[in-house]
């Protein structure tokens, strides 16, 4: 599998040192067939990171809505929602290179055409990359729940970030995250609700979406008891 490039080790360096990263990337093995995938596919599906807007219908060829998933894992689910969805574009953000060979090889399988990756830090990439009112969606399956209290600051969905993401969203898009861990999922249900511009689609955590396929990380949750929290807030039209 080939090193990241000099700029993504420069951009990294530069994001571990003006701000607590939200992920720690993992030494995992890639499988040969990963690696083949991410050799072959890379070019055609994975966006360089840059540091201005994104011209998203000239990256994907049309105007179709745009869903924008934070830390995709394996891909398997954000390959199932992308097939099932052909009228809609999905950008994936992830840092570990084993789980974005693994969708590449999901992307050649299904011959979806409406995935394009980011292998960059979520924070830097809205940040830079997603101009305003661009997103139909932001999805956040399963992020890292940092459980000990002094870990908490690493947290992805906490404000400022969850203003940054109400910003890239149009109005009347919605932002979907799920958690299997309890404190998590109560600390993300206030820090949305207090996120100027998202408003809260229920009164507290939302119903289960039958749409999201159910991945082998929240069974083995589920496996240990774990409560499933969901929440579903929109972005106010004014």
């Amino acid at each position: 599998m080939p090193s990241p490039s000099a700029e993504q080790g420069h951009s990294c360096a530069y994001a571990q040192g003006r701000r607590v990263r939200s992920y720690v990337l993992r030494a995992g093995r890639a499988t040969a067939a990963q690696r083949r995938s991410y050799d072959s596919l890379a070019e055609q599906f994975i966006v360089p990171f840059t540091s201005v807007p994104a011209d998203f219908r000239g990256l994907f060829g049309n105007g179709n809505p745009l869903t924008v998933e934070i830390g995709f894992g394996m891909g398997v689910a954000t390959a199932i929602i992308a097939a099932a969805n052909p009228g809609k574009n999905y950008l994936g953000l992830e840092v570990h290179r084993p789980g974005i060979g693994r969708l590449l090889w999901e992307i050649e399988k299904r011959s979806l055409s409406n995935i394009r990756i980011i292998e960059h830090d979520a924070v830097e990439v809205f940040e830079r990359m997603i101009p305003p009112l661009s997103l139909e969606a932001v999805h956040i399956f399963f992020p890292d729940p940092w459980p000990k209290k002094r870990h908490h600051k690493r947290r992805l969905v906490k404000r400022p970030f969850t203003e940054t993401l109400a910003r890239g969203l149009k109005p009347g898009a919605y932002l979907y995250m799920v958690t299997d861990w309890e404190d998590y999922g109560n600390w993300a249900l206030a820090e949305l609700g207090a996120t100027g511009g998202l408003v809260n689609a229920y009164q507290g955590f939302a119903p289960p979406r039958t749409w999201r396929p159910k991945t082998k990380f929240e069974q083995k949750g589920l496996a240990k008891n774990h409560l499933v929290k969901e929440l579903v807030f929109r972005k106010a039209d004014r």
